[in-house]
C-alpha cells in the first residue's frame, strides 16, 4: 500500500510541513455551524483547517480551536487575503484583522485569494506577505487560483520568499495537468479545493463502479485520488457523518488503472470561479 495515514504531511519548499488532508469551511455558515464542524473535525483527528476572510467564519474557526484544548502548534490554520484587501498596507491590516478574528498569534499559511486585482496589487500584496513572515505573523505564504502566467510574474520578480502552495479547484473532471506540472517544477505544492465536485459528479458511472470495487463511497474515492496524486486535499462539510467518512480513506489504494480511468475524465469542469485565466 501507498503509505498514507491521517497523520501524513506534505513537505513545503520552506522546510515546513502541512497536513495532507484538511477541513474546508467555504460556505459554512458563520456561527454554530462552522464552530461545530471544526470541533467535530478536531475531535476526529483533523489537524488542518482552511478558512478565508471572505467566508466570514474565521472567528468561529478560532473559537473551535480555543475550545479544543489541542496545543496550538499541532493545528495548521490557513486563511486568505481577499481581493478587496490587496495592496501593501491593506494586506498587512487585513492579516491583523484575520489574526484577531481567529484569536491566534500567527497564521500557518496565508494565501493571496486570487490574482483578480491585477499586477500592481498582486506585487504589493506579495511584498506585504513576505513582510508578515519576517514579523512572525505568518509562517508560510502562498497563492490561490493562480495560473501559470501569474506564477511566472511572481517568480520573475525574484521574491525573497517563494509561494509554498497554489490552491486550485482540482478533481478528475478538472485535472489542470499543465498548471500542476509547472507548479511541481517550481516546488510549489498543489492544494485541491472542491475535490468532490460539489457533488456534481458523484453519480458518474465510472466513479461509482470504482467505488463499489473498493467498498467505498464515490466521495472517498475522489479524496483518495487527490491524495495519491500528492495533493493537499480540502473536502468541505458541516455534517458530522460526512466529516467522519471523508477521513476513512487510508485503508485502501486506488490501482494504477483506476487512477488512470479517473484522470481520463478531465473535461475542464468548473464548479465555481476560475481566476487562473485573468490577465
Amino acid at each position: 500500500m501507498i503509505n498514507l495515514t491521517l497523520n501524513s504531511v506534505v513537505s513545503l519548499n520552506n522546510g515546513r510541513e502541512i497536513p495532507a488532508i484538511g477541513l474546508g469551511v467555504y460556505r459554512a455558515a458563520p456561527g454554530e455551524s462552522t464552530e461545530s464542524a471544526v470541533e467535530t473535525a478536531l475531535k476526529l483527528g483533523y489537524r488542518h483547517i482552511d478558512t478565508a476572510h471572505i467566508y466570514g467564519n474565521e472567528a468561529d474557526v478560532g473559537a473551535a480551536i480555543a475550545k479544543s484544548g489541542i496545543p496550538r502548534h499541532e493545528i495548521f490554520v490557513t486563511t486568505k487575503l481577499w481581493d478587496a484587501d490587496q495592496g501593501y498596507d491593506s494586506a498587512i491590516q487585513a492579516c491583523e484583522v484575520s489574526l484577531q478574528k481567529l484569536g491566534l498569534e500567527y497564521i500557518d499559511l496565508y494565501l493571496i485569494h486570487s490574482p483578480n486585482p491585477g499586477p500592481k496589487l498582486r506585487k504589493e500584496s506579495w511584498d506585504a506577505l513576505q513582510h508578515l513572515v519576517t514579523k512572525d505573523k505568518v509562517k508560510s505564504i502562498g497563492v490561490s487560483n493562480y495560473g501559470i502566467n501569474h506564477l511566472k510574474e511572481l517568480l520573475g520578480s525574484n521574491p525573497n520568499i517563494r509561494p509554498v502552495v497554489n490552491q486550485l479547484e482540482i478533481h478528475p473532471w478538472n485535472t489542470r495537468t499543465e498548471l500542476v506540472e509547472f507548479c511541481k517544477d517550481q516546488s510549489i505544492e498543489i492544494e485541491a479545493y472542491s475535490p468532490l465536485t460539489k457533488g456534481r459528479k458523484l453519480n458518474d458511472p465510472v466513479l461509482v463502479k470504482i467505488a463499489s470495487k473498493y467498498q467505498k463511497s464515490p466521495a472517498q474515492v475522489l479524496i483518495r485520488w487527490s491524495l495519491q496524486h500528492g495533493y493537499i486535499v480540502l473536502p468541505k462539510s458541516v455534517t458530522p457523518e460526512r466529516i467522519t467518512s471523508n477521513l476513512d480513506v487510508f485503508d485502501f489504494d486506488l490501482s494504477h488503472s483506476d487512477m488512470q480511468a479517473l484522470d481520463e475524465k478531465d473535461e475542464y469542469l468548473l464548479t465555481g470561479w476560475d481566476p487562473t485565466v485573468v490577465p
